[in-house]
């Protein structure tokens, strides 16, 4: 989007400090929304796992009903994208190359909306973020999960990328 400027382009349009599944679902509606292009790894599920925890997957099911669902992943490893996709029935990208927007505009384009009633939800503002608030996607910053779907309490990635964030301008980082 050519009127943000770099501090705009790291900044989520919404940032609960929660995992994806204490998401509210409603929310996210509220604002229009018709589908979730959702990151993967530490996202959905931690480490080299493909079985999505319990709280993760339902809250995925219940998305489901209420959104179209794309999995998105930087991991260039097809098997185990296609293998958390397959428990949900969703279409998947991996080796996206986020944040670049190549892979993101084919996505965009299949789900035949509108790009402001698209969210884009991960865990890392210089992929996920990024990546949805070049293409003008409603941005989610999500805590990335456990393998009991609960919060991971020490994420130094995302630690170091909110601090990067605020001394590059970013307000909300």
């Amino acid at each position: 989007m050519a009127g943000l400027t770099a501090q705009q382009w790291l900044t989520p349009d919404w940032d609960p400090h929660l995992t994806i599944a204490q998401l509210s679902l409603p929310h996210l509606t509220a604002h229009g929304l018709q589908a979730a292009v959702i990151d993967v790894d530490r996202t959905l599920l931690p480490g080299r796992d493909v079985t999505l925890p319990g709280p993760v997957r339902d809250w995925l099911v219940d998305a489901g009903r209420r959104l179209q669902l794309h999995l998105f992943s930087n991991n260039p490893s097809r098997d185990r994208i296609a293998a958390v996709a397959d428990q949900l029935q969703v279409s998947f990208t991996f080796a996206a190359g986020k944040p670049r927007r190549g892979a993101l505009r084919s996505v965009v384009r299949d789900l035949a909306l509108p790009p402001e009633a698209i969210a884009m939800i991960g865990d890392r503002l210089f992929t996920d973020v990024l990546c949805g608030n070049r293409m003008g996607l409603y941005t989610v910053l999500v805590r990335p999960v456990r393998d009991d779907g609960k919060p991971c309490r020490h994420d130094r990635v995302q630690r170091f990328e909110r601090a990067m964030a605020r001394v590059m301008g970013a307000p909300s980082a």
